[in-house]
């Protein structure tokens, strides 16, 4: 029996260590925090639950399909519910726009600030939908090496998406009022990147999200975690929390096994779930790593981070959906501050999750928990997220909700800070970034770092990867490496 050690029990490893068990392989997950999940944590703090990591679920087929391959029923482990409706969008000039597969509700709701944008937003959701198409037929669904992107008819979808058009670019062949613009071009940051630099692909995004829907998770976003994880488990695979991976090992250019702080584990492949820019830099020796040499991991730019704040108020705020955004006059210095400047935004768009508001028994009667979030970028010698800065800074982000009418979260019952370096510290998240490399160039979007590693029996998976950030796409990641592996081994 083929063995497989699994680095990292996120969303991905855990998809692909369910499809490689099914398959006949002995699979070892090894995950260096106490609890599976990776960047999609359960924070429990008093009687509030929280999901510290992504909150939006779109795309239920991906999941699915990690249970489907498995000959097993995805809802005997975990329950989806489409939301009735879809992100509430505050802008600085009092108006506001609920976004939902409803297109006349919707072209209704932007034209009280522009006619002109709502005239044209159903044409602009045409376009969205044929941009997912056109990457749901080609880019998501298989493994992209050099031959693959060489056939015609790869060439002739990459031209029909516009890789060297940025999505803000696209964006304003229908809109032009600073609203709109912003509304659609904070998809960008769902791949950690810059609407005015992420090209044009992401369009799509809209269409995924609003057309097909947006979905909660009985029990919070990290049931999936508990459902893939159970799962696992039923198929043999020998799960062990605790346990961080130092070195992959190798001999005569194949993977042959890891050492971690509690031992040596032999194996034939290694799937790396972890950052594939953090496994190069920290877990292969120098003459293992191929083309991602020292010099070449540091030539990507990592993406944006977050700073997230959990509150737990005894408060109801019915203006709050279950997912929120309120916007500043002026979007754009936000990624100025990100990209450009490297530090924390000075007046950031705000994302409030409030999964209370579509599931009671995440917050005691009559109170809310609300999952805060702010951009951040990625860790350098410019921010030091020390205490005093983590502490100012959210205490801004509350002041500016309060006169935005999400008054009393100063007086919260329960409230936890995260920050970009805590991330690093607990996922070896390359310099605390979220979604590993940003997707701000069309070499970063459709060049991305390889699923085969730079030696033999080596696989990477997760969102520095293919096909990209997100849960759906990192749990179709590990479906597709698996079934990549199984074939290269012949079984």
């Amino acid at each position: 029996m083929k063995r497989v050690v699994v680095i990292g029990g996120g969303l991905g490893g855990l998809s692909a260590a369910i499809r490689l068990a099914t398959a006949g392989f002995s699979v070892t997950v090894l995950e260096q925090q106490p609890t599976l999940g990776g960047k999609l944590q359960r924070i429990q703090l008093g009687h509030y639950t929280f999901d510290r990591g992504p909150s939006t679920i779109t795309m239920p087929e991906a999941f699915r399909r990690v249970f489907t391959s498995a000959g097993r029923k995805m809802e005997d482990y975990i329950q989806l519910y489409k939301l009735n409706e879809g992100t509430r969008n505050i802008f600085s000039d009092g108006t506001t726009v609920d976004l939902s597969s409803d297109l006349e509700a919707v072209e209704s709701q932007i034209s009280a600030y522009s006619l002109e944008d709502a005239a044209q937003y159903k044409s602009f959701m045409k376009e969205s939908e044929i941009l997912y198409r056109l990457a749901e037929c080609n880019f998501m669904t298989q493994i992209l090496g050099w031959k693959e992107k060489l056939q015609p008819r790869m060439a002739l979808a990459f031209a029909r998406v516009r890789p060297f058009m940025t999505m803000d670019k696209l964006l304003r062949r229908y809109f032009h009022h600073p609203n709109t613009i912003a509304m659609f071009g904070r998809y960008a940051t769902y791949v950690g990147s810059s609407p005015w630099s992420a090209p044009a692909i992401f369009g799509m995004l809209p269409h995924m999200e609003n057309a097909l829907g947006i979905y909660g998770v009985k029990g919070g976003t990290y049931a999936i975690v508990e459902g893939f994880s159970r799962l696992a488990r039923e198929l043999g695979v020998t799960i062990k929390t605790g346990v961080r991976v130092t070195r992959i090992l190798s001999r005569n250019g194949r993977a042959v096994g890891v050492s971690t702080d509690q031992g040596y584990y032999d194996a034939d492949y290694i799937v790396a779930n972890g950052d594939v820019l953090s496994v190069c830099e920290e877990l292969l020796d120098d003459k293992d790593r191929g083309a991602m040499s020292r010099k070449k991991v540091t030539e990507y730019e990592p993406s944006l981070s977050g700073f997230v704040q959990l509150v737990g108020v005894k408060q109801e705020y019915p203006q709050l959906l279950h997912h929120n955004v309120f916007y500043p006059n002026t979007y754009s210095e936000e990624f100025q501050d990100l990209f450009i400047h490297r530090v924390p935004p000075s007046d950031p768009a705000i994302y409030v999750c409030h999964s209370g508001h579509s599931e009671r028994g995440m917050a005691p009667e009559g109170a809310s928990n609300l999952f805060i979030l702010v951009n951040a970028p990625y860790l350098s010698d410019l921010v030091n997220w020390d205490n005093p800065f983590t502490k100012q800074y959210g205490e801004r982000i509350l002041d500016k909700l309060a006169s935005l009418g999400i008054e009393g979260l100063r007086d919260a019952e329960v409230r936890m800070s995260y920050t970009p370096l805590q991330l690093k510290q607990d996922t070896s998240a390359y310099r605390g970034a979220i979604y590993g490399i940003s997707s701000n160039s069309p070499r970063q979007t459709f060049a991305r770092p390889s699923n085969r590693g730079p030696i033999s029996g080596l696989w990477f998976v997760g969102g520095t990867t293919h096909p990209g950030g997100g849960t759906p796409m990192v749990a179709m990641s590990g479906q597709l490496v698996a079934e990549s592996l199984i074939k290269h081994s012949g079984v």
